[in-house]
């Protein structure tokens, strides 16, 4: 029996016929996958088919809380949003913070499933347990920021949203979705799936606590992990003081900051567009989500030049250099503003700004047309990045319309797809693999296309000491490692910044207070194997195979050029065999029976 974390039912929503219906929630789930990520993913396992086209109407989308949403555990505000991804066709699940997360609990669901398509537009108000459906012709076309305003003034002002914008109502394949104005769950073009079903948005309100199945030790766990966070010179230091953006001088130090489309990996400018320079010249407030005390969110204005006047929230790290180093840009009023366009749009800023790049690159090495593109695209244009950005946000032309579907596919279409700094499709995040080599392993494995967030060897191997970014032995276990802890924890509903000081003993005790089930570390780390494997098996049947599992061939074939990292490549061989069986797979990155059976997911295969 579920004690507590969870409120025990999940909404089911099908937009064709606009009916609604309340299920139970599987506790033999909750316990095997926790809730979020693991929970939401099992469900799409059993409804979907990984063979489907991410934009037809059979493809679902789930919105998964997990167990400490709505409690009092540090950075516990986060949503995932599960289904079939439309970048590359892989499991999606994109997770943001915010409110909406611990909101949706307290309106009595711990999920929501949305399936069909609806004839006309529509969004839903779900407000105490009651659900309407709202039209939306209204809205459709309206920027992000408009549109969160309008469904707050037209269901409670106190209501939490989440919502597309134009970008993925057009279908862009980097679209993502945006949860209480600005916080994005932005990677794998959930936003376009979303938007293939009609749907604008949620407007979610509720009033319910959530309980906690041993309150006393879950109070310790609090107190004890809070305590941790708070002396942790990341966690409570460099984070609050200039956001993820302090990584942007850290990073660049190690000579492994992609610029000019990872032509090269150090940035000389870097400091222009720092944490420390956003802070001085564009910080309004720090920003955090629920139960954070992290406070890593920026809102931010532009206070002079071309911009001068607009204000928003972000950018983060990722952002910055996207909009930054990988296209050549210095400019840091033009990057805040690119990162402003993808909020309101509705666009993924890592993928916006690496697709800009690689059109920069295209174009500058004459495989693509100058008639192509409506102006000249040089590395280091502020102008012409932020006008790119804005094309494929708003997509009225073919410049446009194709810069809208990601770099591989803009890369593709001139002859050249190995200019996508991507895998499996995706765009990679702000980290040379050349001169990082675990993330490079990361990347290349991660179920969901290149990615960070999914194993963030970073925290081992630039910012805590004795794991040498540059060698690669011992790389492949702290991948796997840090790939399972993450999977579990995205599954609790807390924030992955919590590991820059909490280890998996802390989430295990936090996880176990909150719900009752017997979760110890090992069991933790269990729990993220087995998610793990489930999302592998998944793009398996989506047809995904061992060839997948690389890199583009600059990362492996052309050294640095210059800097700290000059004349390193990234050696994916010496990993990723080890990684394999690390993992209990064969050389053709199948899981083996024998591991799956040992997971209790051999059904599943």
């Amino acid at each position: 029996m579920i004690d507590g974390g969870y409120q025990g039912k999940i909404l089911r929503v099908n937009l064709t016929d606009q009916s609604v219906r309340e299920e139970p929630l599987r506790e033999d789930w909750a316990r095997e996958f926790i809730g979020g990520r693991g929970y939401g993913t099992r469900m799409l396992m059993e409804e979907v088919d990984p063979s489907v086209d991410p934009l037809a109407p059979e493809n679902k989308v789930i919105i998964a809380t997990g167990p400490l949403d709505g409690t009092t555990a540090p950075s516990s505000g986060r949503v995932m949003v599960i289904t079939k991804g439309a970048l590359n066709g892989a499991i999606a699940s994109s997770n943001a913070g915010g409110y909406f997360g611990p909101m949706l609990k307290r309106a009595g669901y711990d999920m929501v499933v949305i399936e069909g398509v609806s004839a006309t537009p529509v969004y839903l108000w779900i407000n105490k347990g009651r659900v309407e459906f709202r039209d939306a012709s209204h809205l459709w076309g309206k920027l992000v920021p408009e549109s969160d305003q309008l469904m707050r003034e037209e269901t409670h002002l106190q209501a939490e949203t989440m919502v597309i914008g134009p970008a993925g109502e057009k279908l862009s394949r980097i679209a993502g979705v945006m949860f209480s104005g600005h916080r994005a769950s932005g990677r794998t073009g959930v936003g376009a799936v979303v938007g293939s079903k009609n749907l604008k948005g949620i407007a979610v309100r509720g009033t319910l606590g959530v309980t906690v199945a041993d309150h006393d030790a879950f109070l310790e766990a609090v107190r004890s992990t809070r305590s941790i966070l708070a002396a942790n010179p990341v966690a409570s230091g460099g984070l609050p003081t200039y956001g993820s953006a302090v990584l942007v001088n850290i990073i660049n130090s190690t000579g492994s900051l992609p610029a000019r489309n990872a032509q090269e990996s150090f940035f000389p400018d870097a400091g222009k567009i720092s944490g420390e320079s956003l802070r001085d010249h564009n910080l309004v407030r720090n920003e955090g989500c629920a139960d954070c005390p992290l406070a890593c969110g920026r809102v931010t204005e532009i206070r002079e030049g071309k911009y001068k006047g607009e204000h928003g929230g972000g950018p983060e790290y990722e952002s910055v250099w996207s909009f930054g180093a990988m296209c050549g840009v210095s400019d840091l009023d033009a990057v805040v503003m690119a990162n402003f366009l993808c909020d309101r749009y509705g666009l993924d800023t890592i993928s916006a700004g690496s697709t800009v790049a690689c059109a920069m690159e295209l174009y500058e090495k004459g495989y693509m047309p100058g008639d192509d593109a409506p102006f000249p695209l040089h590395f280091g244009d502020a102008e012409a990045m932020v006008e790119c950005v804005r094309a494929m946000a708003e997509q009225k032309d073919d410049f446009g319309k194709l810069l809208a579907q990601g770099s591989y596919r803009v890369g593709e279409h001139y002859g050249h797809p190995e200019l996508s700094m991507s895998s499996k499709k995706q765009e990679f995040p702000a980290y040379d693999p050349r001169g990082i080599k675990g993330i490079g392993l990361e990347y290349a494995t991660s179920n969901r296309g290149a990615c960070h967030v999914r194993g963030y060897s970073i925290a081992a191997e630039v910012l805590a000491p004795g794991l040498d970014r540059l060698v690669y032995a011992g790389k492949a276990q702290v991948t796997k490692f840090l790939q399972d802890l993450t999977a579990a924890l995205d599954s609790a509903g807390i924030c992955l910044f919590t590991t820059f000081g909490l280890q998996a003993a802390d989430l295990a005790q936090l996880v176990a207070a909150a719900t009752g089930f017997p979760v110890d570390e090992k069991e933790f780390l269990t729990i993220g194997e087995r998610i793990w494997n489930m999302e592998k098996l998944f793009n398996l049947k989506a047809g995904f195979t061992a060839r997948d599992d690389t890199l583009p061939p600059r990362i492996l074939h052309d050294p640095i050029p210059a800097g700290p990292s000059k004349g390193e490549v990234e050696e994916l061989d010496k990993m990723l065999g080890e990684y394999y069986t690390l993992r209990g797979w064969g050389t053709d990155s199948v899981p083996t029976k024998a591991r799956l059976t040992d997971l209790g997911i051999a059904e599943l295969a």
